[in-house]
């Protein structure tokens, strides 16, 4: 019992941790979900080519002239199922981790938290890679009529079950990458506020560290998101199905696109993930000082 309560692994808490951190990703995600699509649709831009690129503002214009409001949302329905299941384990798995090194190492510095991160982040995404094949494929064509269930079939029978686990190896590397750098540089902006600054726990506080790790997360895994998208799309598009893997994918991407290639989409990204980086933290911290549970 006693190493169950220095791990943070509980009967009692183990359903709050899960529940706090999928709910408040859902809900960001929903408000963000818009910009996902754009993401999207910007990095599949001139694959194989050089050349000028259309703007986010631009995109999204064309997007709600010709498709309508309602494409925006495409892919809805396997993001939310995603944000549930990778959100609650993404998160849910930190702090547990967290208090596996501290049990292990005596400590809980940068390192740890990083390692901490970047093990939550990898095993969500592998056991969730098939809601963001999905997710990708729908968001690409608007224009679909097959719908969610329509599209699971289609895939199936053309590529078999197998398609669902495509860029499994980017997508964990940038998930790894992203709750790394997300979760560590919240963690530890927080304490580093509270000890030179007036702030404590509390709105202010998660506001600015939540959007400090949003930058620094965005930084870091803008062009592992555009190689795990390549890949995931490699059946929507034939200029893309010459990708092998993700090392293949982004050395083709630099040498035919240029270095700016591996940052389509960036600012979308940034436009998304800075927001929902916010939502996701502030709501988490609320619901679990409703739910009992200490601050992250």
């Amino acid at each position: 019992m006693k190493e169950k309560q220095v791990l943070g692994i509980t009967p009692s808490n183990a359903a709050y941790h899960f529940g706090t951190s999928g709910a408040s990703v859902a809900i960001a995600t929903g408000i963000t979900h818009p910009l996902d699509v754009i993401k999207v649709r910007l990095q599949m831009q001139l694959v194989g080519q050089r050349g000028p690129l259309t703007g986010m503002a631009q995109l999204f214009s064309q997007v709600l002239k010709n498709e309508g409001p309602r494409s925006l949302y495409m892919g809805l329905a396997p993001a939310l199922t995603r944000s549930v299941l990778y959100g609650g384990l993404r998160l849910g798995l930190y702090e547990p981790s967290k208090h596996a090194c501290e049990w292990a190492f005596g400590s809980t510095n940068i390192l740890c938290k990083i390692a901490s991160g970047a093990f939550a982040g990898a095993v969500a995404t592998a056991l969730t890679n098939p809601t963001e094949v999905l997710k990708v494929r729908l968001q690409l064509k608007s224009s679909s009529k097959r719908g969610t269930i329509g599209e699971i079939r289609k895939i199936v029978a053309e590529e078999g079950v197998a398609a669902f686990w495509k860029g499994v190896g980017p997508a964990m590397a940038r998930a790894a990458a992203l709750t790394a750098t997300q979760l560590a540089t919240y963690d530890e902006s927080k304490q580093v506020l509270m000890k030179w600054t007036p702030l404590r726990e509390g709105f202010e506080l998660h506001i600015i560290s939540s959007t400090i790790a949003g930058t620094v997360s965005t930084l870091v895994t803008t062009p592992v998101d555009m190689v795990k998208t390549r890949l995931m799309l490699q059946r929507e598009s034939k200029d893309a199905g010459m990708y092998k893997n993700g090392f293949h994918c982004a050395y083709r991407v630099l040498r035919t696109e240029g270095p700016r290639g591996l940052y389509k989409g960036g600012f979308a990204i940034f436009a998304r993930l800075g927001p929902q980086t916010a939502i996701t933290f502030v709501l988490c911290e609320q619901l679990r000082k409703l739910a009992g549970l200490d601050a992250i």
